[in-house]
């Protein structure tokens, strides 16, 4: 309206949170991204595998009973659950989770950039810590709901089916589902952000997230073998990866590298993705 009439007054309604504020941001995102029928469908049926290992569980349960009842007694269950049937779950649902942020995660950034939409979200009492958040809290929900929710439900069964003394005793598989889903989807979520805003076109920065992860396992094997050397896995975001989850679950299966230098090395990987976000994100951009 025109200045002149002085008819305008500043907005009186409520005011959103400033600690909520990033929550904008997912909420519609979600809202466009489930009206793709191919996304729903992936993301329904990456539930799938959960309910898999819930029979198998129920399975390992009754299967004995059913050797009573038909006079086998002393029979043993073919399906062992222990830390390893909890790891191979995870696997599972890592994969899943990668898959599904290889197609989500390249476009949370690149479209706004591409559309230099970025300056209206910082023009606002919005922050570029509060973006990113934002960006990644798309991701970092889905991907619980793919990952550690549905494993914590998975250990739950377990426990119920087992007793008090199972679940006093295995406490700590419980923490190796919520710590090793959480780390794998912060490493993913950062990499997607990170690739989203560097590479605008959506295909290459999918491509370059698949690449990241493929192409550096024949390469780290390149490494070994050239200069005969053990330590080339540690630019293998994957094997760091296996490597701190064989430790949380107590999986001893035998690593080319220690733990420890696998957390150091994934920790560089968050900070080198923080970076390239820090670098990219402006309110203006000075084009030569």
């Amino acid at each position: 309206m025109a200045v002149y009439k002085r008819s305008y007054h500043g907005y009186s309604g409520p005011m959103t949170a400033a600690w909520s504020r990033f929550t904008i941001i997912p909420r519609y995102v979600y809202r466009d991204l489930f009206h793709s029928k191919i996304v729903t469908a992936f993301f329904v049926a990456a539930f799938l595998p959960p309910v898999v290992f819930i029979f198998l569980v129920y399975l390992a349960h009754s299967l004995p009973h059913l050797a009573q009842l038909l006079g086998q007694r002393g029979a043993d269950s073919p399906i062992t659950i222990n830390s390893t049937f909890f790891l191979v779950f995870l696997n599972f649902q890592s994969v899943l989770a990668f898959i599904f942020t290889a197609f989500v995660g390249p476009g949370l950034v690149s479209r706004d950039l591409a559309n230099r939409a970025l300056p209206l979200y910082l023009c606002r009492p919005f922050s570029r810590a509060e973006y990113v958040l934002g960006k990644m809290s798309v991701l970092l929900i889905l991907l619980s709901l793919i990952t550690w929710i549905p494993g914590l439900i998975l250990f739950g069964v377990q426990a119920t089916l087992e007793g008090g003394q199972w679940l006093i005793q295995n406490l700590w598989l419980a923490w190796a589902l919520f710590a090793g889903s959480w780390i794998w989807i912060l490493i993913l979520s950062l990499m997607a952000l990170a690739l989203s805003a560097w590479v605008k076109w959506r295909i290459a920065a999918g491509a370059l997230l698949l690449a990241v992860f493929f192409v550096s396992a024949g390469f780290t094997d390149a490494i070994n073998k050239i200069l005969d050397v053990r330590w080339g896995k540690l630019f293998n975001p994957m094997y760091l990866l296996l490597t701190i989850w064989r430790e949380l679950f107590h999986v001893n299966e035998g690593s080319d590298i220690s733990a420890s230098s696998a957390w150091i090395m994934l920790a560089l990987i968050c900070t080198a993705c923080l970076w390239l976000l820090y670098r990219k994100l402006r309110a203006i951009e000075v084009v030569p």
